[in-house]
């Protein structure tokens, strides 16, 4: 459920713990915007803050939780660590941008309104959406389980990266160089995928697999097989979910 827009006005000094890729850009973010940000990195003390931020791995959050002194909010930055491992602090909650974050030396921040989850106490969850609006993201709640809200980002993100890398390897196997071969299919990555998000997933599938058309879908594999062998396994796994899942009437290929 999406959050309304509230004030992106400055706030109070805000406390990033961990300087890895997404504490850097936020940091660099929220310079640009003119808000008060302290970056604290690995050995250095934890400040009292009204409002801290870990984004720090997955593994370490409840560890750090314990080195935040208490009294203001604490938020994580994780997609799938439940709120509860910020305990024993009350005020407690998350901020998950639901974007890629390689750093500000690699990328730059992205453009648009960002989707980010919130959760977690309803005063942690009032800092986390003015800290979201502030960065210029879109606060939405997910209820449930938070392994399949990140398996989701996952699915979407970091598997669409690997995809795409499947795709180069097939390219390099006919001489593409492989600086070039990821530049050259993304346009049409992009584009199905924003069409995708645009008028639905079955709507925006076109192709062999929405023709139905088996024999181009054997020659893939048989291609495949030869070539590249050891993406035949995704190729089969991707092409009979598609087909179940966009396309339901279709025949399974042979």
């Amino acid at each position: 459920m999406l959050i309304p827009p509230a004030s992106a006005d400055a706030l109070p000094e805000i406390l990033l713990i961990g300087p890895g890729r997404l504490g850097r850009s936020l940091r660099d973010r929220l310079v640009a915007l003119g808000q008060p940000v302290r970056l604290i990195g690995r050995g250095e003390a934890i400040p009292a803050a009204p409002l801290t931020y870990l984004t720090v791995p997955d593994a370490q959050i409840a560890m750090v939780a314990t080195q935040v002194p208490p009294g203001g909010v604490l938020l994580h930055a994780s997609g799938a660590t439940p709120v509860e491992a910020l305990a024993p602090h009350a005020c407690a909650g998350s901020l998950h941008p639901l974007m890629s974050f390689p750093g500000p030396e690699r990328a730059p921040w992205p453009a648009g309104l960002l989707p980010a989850a919130v959760d977690g106490h309803p005063a942690a969850c009032a800092a986390a959406t003015a800290l979201a609006w502030r960065l210029g993201m879109t606060p939405f709640t997910v209820q449930g389980d938070r392994r399949l809200y990140h398996a989701a980002a996952v699915l979407s993100g970091n598997f669409a990266i690997g995809l795409l890398a499947a795709g180069a390897r097939l390219l390099g196997c006919l001489g593409v160089p492989a600086e070039e071969a990821p530049r050259l299919l993304l346009p049409l990555a992009a584009a199905s995928l924003e069409n995708a998000a645009r008028i639905g997933p079955a709507a925006a599938l076109t192709g062999p697999v929405a023709r139905g058309d088996l024999a181009v879908l054997a020659g893939h594999r048989a291609a495949i097989g030869e070539a590249a062998p050891e993406l035949l396994p995704l190729y089969e796994a991707l092409l009979d979910w598609t087909q179940q899942a966009l396309r339901p009437t279709s025949v399974k290929a042979d």
